[in-house]
Order: structure tokens, then sequence, then C-alpha cells
């Protein structure tokens, strides 16, 4: 049987990844396949540095994309470049010549999901892009295909392992949060400009994804409320511990009679809850139904074999489906029925807070803070103060009842102004995930 060709634009950490999956692993995917999938064409701007893989035999190089994108003989397009602007480009123009696309590229597909895939359905090709999101767990397919019978009411997710990293040393070794960024920087997990991820632009984009699959609504990373991480210290890991919860920068979409909430932003979870477990670069999506209630997905979020994984595995299908002569037989988004969806602003959910402050000591700042909260018609729970030499600069913690998120917004901009603190309070809501 004929075989198909691929053709690589990319071949940076997931590209070489791929390559090496496809040349390591051919006679297992041809037999999975009943087929061979063979990699014809490779392109990268320093393609004379990159080594290729002798297992698969003779292969076009070049540093122009185009020449991949125009070829003949190349049957899928593989898009590993990442970005916006050249991506595009590459996507579109593959799409143009009747090739099917397979891609990673989380950051387009989130913006741009839906225009492309306007232009690959009137071509008559695919578009595949499980890897975009959460590295080797396949949670595209979950919600597109193997769950997709239920009516989801909430996702919760990990979903960027640079963060989670950082968040889980300092949890564990009571290190600052720059140092471990250092740290993770080194080790190659966060990039040189690390915004994206500790600023929590790169799970955004992840979850608009996710949610647009899960709910069947057109969500662009603009809709997405987001925080991040850079204010969260060991001190908070020690509260929280108190308090039985941990932090993560959980991603979260929530179906509700107002309609659907999203956020990207750093929050105490409970300790018994099976995200509390998630460590390290490790990614999990939680998914909530209303037929088959909880189900759960964990893996690795990142890397070149995980992600990898993930690109050959969609090759695979894609080949298949145009084998078949169906290259359409599952949308990734079934965009053509999405809903629109209209923000819903986080600010109208009630939830319980953990307001973390740090002062200059002296008499009668509880009861400054109590009053405020108590304007704003906000109960307190609890007050928690461990011992601390630095009367200048003192932390301790107020846990405040479920109240709703604009008042509690409203409590904090107010208490920002007093005099007695040293820096303004942080606010992180406390999810139940129930």
């Amino acid at each position: 049987m004929r075989q198909v060709n691929v053709g690589i634009v990319g071949l940076g950490n997931i590209g070489t990844g791929t390559m090496t999956i496809l040349a390591e692993n051919a006679d297992q995917i041809a037999l999975k396949l009943g087929f061979p999938l063979k990699v014809t064409a490779v392109c990268d701007l320093l393609i004379d540095s990159k080594k290729i893989p002798e297992a698969l035999g003779p292969v076009v190089r070049t540093a122009n994309w185009r020449e991949v994108t125009s070829d003949p003989n190349v049957d899928i397009v593989v898009e590993l470049v990442g970005g916006t602007t050249v991506a595009s480009e590459i996507i579109h123009a593959a799409i143009d010549n009747g090739k099917s696309v397979v891609t990673a590229n989380k950051e387009l597909m989130a913006a741009c999901g839906p225009e492309i895939w306007d232009r690959a359905i009137n071509a008559g090709v695919n578009v595949a892009m499980e890897a975009s999101v959460c590295g080797g767990i396949p949670i595209h397919a979950v919600l597109r295909e193997g769950i997709s019978g239920d009516r989801i009411e909430a996702v919760y997710g990990i979903l960027n392992g640079t963060s989670n990293f950082i968040l889980t040393e300092v949890e564990k070794h009571g290190t600052a949060l720059e140092t471990v960024l250092a740290e993770a920087q080194r080790l190659g997990y966060a990039e040189a400009d690390p915004s994206a991820d500790v600023d929590g632009l790169d799970a955004r984009s992840k979850l608009a994804i996710l949610s647009a699959l899960a709910f069947g609504a057109k969500i662009t990373p603009s809709d997405i409320y987001v925080e991040g991480i850079r204010r969260i210290t060991p001190t908070d890991f020690d509260y929280a511990r108190q308090l039985g919860h941990t932090i993560r920068l959980l991603c979260a979409a929530r179906q509700t009679p107002e309609g659907l909430i999203l956020s990207v932003r750093p929050a105490l979870i409970p300790l018994k809850t099976i995200l509390a477990g998630v460590r390290g670069s490790y990614n999990a999506v939680w998914v909530k139904g209303h037929y088959g209630e909880d189900t759960f997905y964990y893996g690795r979020g990142a890397g070149p074999r995980p992600t990898g994984v993930a690109v050959v595995s969609d090759l695979m299908r894609v080949a298949r489906e145009i084998r078949n002569g169906s290259p359409q037989r599952v949308s990734p988004f079934a965009h053509a029925r999405l809903n629109e969806y209209k923000p819903v602003p986080v600010t109208i959910q009630r939830r319980a807070y953990y307001l973390r402050f740090r002062v200059k000591d002296r008499p009668g700042i509880l009861a400054t803070l109590a009053g405020i909260l108590a304007q704003k018609k906000i109960s307190l729970e609890a007050v928690l103060q461990q011992p601390y030499d630095d009367k200048s600069d003192l932390p301790f913690v107020i846990t405040v009842e479920p109240a709703s998120e604009q008042a509690i917004r409203e409590a904090v901009e107010e208490m920002s102004k007093l005099d007695f603190l040293t820096q303004a309070p942080l606010a992180l809501p406390m999810e139940p995930l129930l």
C-alpha cells in the first residue's frame, strides 16, 4: 500500500523529538497503520546544523518552508515553528496546496483556530493539534471523541508545566520563586523571557482550546481572566498547608446558570483533591461531566518525546483518514456548530478567599482590616500569624467566608491604600473543586 509522506517544518526540541520517534518506531507505526508513514522533507532556518536520523533514509533538506508546503510529494505538513506570524503563513500555504496539517501551536490555534478550520474545510483537508495542549496527554481526543456523549459541567487543569515545576519547588524547598525560576531557566524548563509561563499566558491559550472542545463555544484567550504566579512566596505555602491546602496555577472553566466562567490564576486547592498531588513539570486535566461525572488525565505536559508522541499520533490519524478518503472525519472544534460565547466575568462568583498581608506592626491593624471587610459584607473566618522576628515587615493571613469576588476586589483595593502595609495584599481564591 502506498505510503503517506510527511514534511516537517521546524526542527527545534519538538521537531527533533518527532523525527526520532518516526525513525525509531517506523516499523510499529507501519504495522498499526497498515502502510508506511514516511518523512520526505524537513525544514529549518539552521538546516545545515541539524542532524537527521539516518533511519529516515533520503530526505529533502531546506531552509525555505515554501519548498515543503508546495512539494507535490508531501501529503501532510507538520508545523512546529511556533508563534503566530510565520506559523500562520505555513499552515495557510499548506492548506491552500491541498495538504493536511499537524501542529503543536497552541497560541495560534487558540487565537485563530476557527479561521484556520474554515480554510481547511473549504480545501477538503484536515488540521490536527493534539500536541498543542498537555504534551503527551491525549486530552483533545478525550473531549472530541472519548467523552463527547457527556455534557461537560467543568474543566479544571494544571496546564503549564513550567509554572507547576516552580510552585512545587517553592513548596518543597521553601526557596524564593525568583531563585527557582532561575533554576528552571538553567534546566531548560523556562525560556529566557518566562512571561508566557509565569504570567499565565501560555496556560490561557491552552484553556481557550480545551474550553472550545469541552463546551462547544468560540472562545479566544482574551475572554479568559488571567493572573500569574510571581507574587507567591514560601510563606504562602506555609499558611496554605496550615489550612489543609496547597497552591497551584489553576485553569478553570465552569458552566454556571449565568454562563461560562473562565480563569487562569493561582489558587488554594485542598490537599485531599487529586490536583494537589500534581507536581513538577506534569500536567493534569480534571473533567466533570453531568452523566459520566469525574474523569482525570495526567502525564508529561512538555518535552520533545511526550509532545512528539502527540504529534506522531496526530500524523497517524490524519494519514489513516487520507488513505480512507475522509480527511474531515472528526474536526477538533466541530467548528461549524460552535456557539458564540459571551464572557461572564469571574467577579460574579462567590468564593472563600485567602488574604495575605505584610505590614509594619502596630496596634489596630486587624481592627482596621476587619472594618473594611465588614463594610463590604465579607465575614472573617480565621486569622493566622506565625512567629516572625521582623516587625517592620510582618506577614499574616486572613481567610474569609464565601463572598462576592467583586466585593473582595473592592476591599483589597481599599486596603492597598493603608499606610501600614509594606506591599499590596495578596488575594487568592480557595477553590472547593467539588
